[in-house]
């Protein structure tokens, strides 16, 4: 009897989740995964520190050029390296994260004001 009522009460939503057709997210290198972001965009970055940090995406952003990127990560990497290479490059208008540390370039620019900072908890 519960089998019924679920099915009934949630078989459309199913359908219509089937029906819509999804995007594929594989890409066949990290400059084409990357070729939708666009100056100014948002960039939610994984990692702790610099461990598990999407290192080849960050290269490609580099080479691609995209500036005043907004950056939420726990951390903005260390001097030339992670997130920290886009830091150099200047790519980065705004940083959102929880640790700044001691990345020497990221204490400048922000002084400087030529970087947002937003600390989360």
């Amino acid at each position: 009897m519960l089998s019924n009522f679920i099915k009934k009460t949630f078989s459309p939503t199913f359908q219509i989740l089937r029906s819509h057709t999804t995007k594929n997210k594989i890409y066949a290198s990290a400059e084409e995964a990357v070729d939708c972001i666009k100056s100014g965009s948002t960039i939610l970055s994984g990692g702790f520190g610099v461990c598990g940090i999407p290192e080849n995406l960050i290269e490609a952003i580099c080479r691609k050029g995209q500036k005043d990127l907004t950056v939420v990560s726990n951390n903005c990497g260390l001097e030339g390296y992670g997130l920290g290479k886009l830091l150099h490059n200047k790519q980065i208008k705004r940083f959102v994260g929880s640790y700044v540390g001691e990345n020497k370039e990221f204490e400048q620019q922000y002084l400087c004001g030529e970087l947002e900072l937003e600390l989360m908890p």
